[in-house]
């Protein structure tokens, strides 16, 4: 009797959380999975066409454009976020006058609406009367505007965007990890004459590398999967060259603008969404197994 009472007690609190996860997430997942297999635009009666969807994404040009710059989107934000994550856990883990207040500034553009930060980025990098152009040429800089959100600069534009608003979280998980190493290993390496340089690169980056693993993990996927940033700034433009692959979902799915297709395409942007998702699911995957061979190496 104890035991069918702790079950539903358990159940009770796991109930909701439960139901949430099954209307929200494995409904839609199966939904959308029924609807590859079919031409379906939204309206009207889905016709059955077996595999052609898939057929017509090997063929798509624009998908496998939307995969490269998702893979250039990706490592050069990761380029950028994991180093500077780093350097700023390691200045701001140290005990000095207002280190709290730059942690909460740091990590403030995480709570920050996707949206409401991409809009002040857009009044910032506008070509016309953007801030920084103003700047820069106010000081003598340029001689003309750039155009930042342009074919030759809308990429690092955006990656630069989504550097700047990832950062602080992954500070965040840094300085969490740089506190569970014990002070006494730097304290003998220091007494040993090692370098801050040294103490860095043989002592907090080997120490780190659990916490590092996890951290790659998640800006992997968090790489992979954002368009949010990208939607507001560029909308996928110019002429595709910000183009990401859930982006490119996201218009199959949800026409809004002129670039995107006339007609919902319910079934292809299934087909789209779930080849994209396998491959999300194969880097994520190849990152685990090179971790692994890592670990077995060092």
């Amino acid at each position: 009797m104890q035991a069918i009472k702790r079950w539903g007690e358990t159940w009770t609190y796991l109930l909701p959380s439960f139901i949430l996860t099954l209307v929200l997430g494995i409904y839609p997942i199966i939904w959308a999975m029924r609807y590859m297999f079919y031409d379906y635009s939204g309206y009207g009666e889905a016709l059955y066409i077996g595999l052609d969807n898939f057929e017509r994404v090997m063929r798509d040009e624009q998908f496998w454009n939307s995969v490269w710059n998702t893979m250039v989107y990706s490592v050069g934000k990761l380029i950028i976020t994991i180093p500077l994550s780093l350097v700023l856990a390691v200045i701001l883990n140290k005990a000095f006058l207002g280190r709290n207040l730059l942690k909460i500034i740091y990590f403030m553009p995480t709570v920050i609406s996707t949206a409401v930060i991409s809009i002040v980025f857009f009044v910032i990098f506008n070509s016309y009367n953007g801030i920084l152009n103003q700047l820069l040429m106010e000081y003598g800089i340029i001689g003309s505007p750039i155009d930042w959100l342009g074919i030759d600069y809308a990429m690092l534009t955006v990656i630069l965007i989504a550097a700047w608003g990832a950062v602080g979280n992954y500070m965040l998980l840094f300085i969490a990890g740089l506190q569970s190493i014990p002070t006494d290993i730097y304290e003998s390496a220091e007494i040993d004459g090692a370098s801050p340089v040294q103490r860095f690169w043989y002592i907090t980056v080997p120490m780190l590398g659990p916490v590092m693993q996890m951290i790659i993990m998640l800006a992997i996927i968090a790489s992979l999967k954002g368009y949010e940033s990208i939607m507001v700034l560029t909308g996928g433009g110019p002429i595709g060259k910000t183009e990401v692959m859930y982006l490119y979902v996201y218009k199959l799915l949800f026409p809004v603008s002129t670039d995107s297709p006339v007609v919902q395409q319910i079934g292809y942007g299934s087909a789209v969404g779930f080849t994209t998702a396998i491959i999300v699911g194969i880097i994520t995957a190849l990152y685990f197994y090179l971790s692994r061979r890592m670990n077995k190496i060092y």
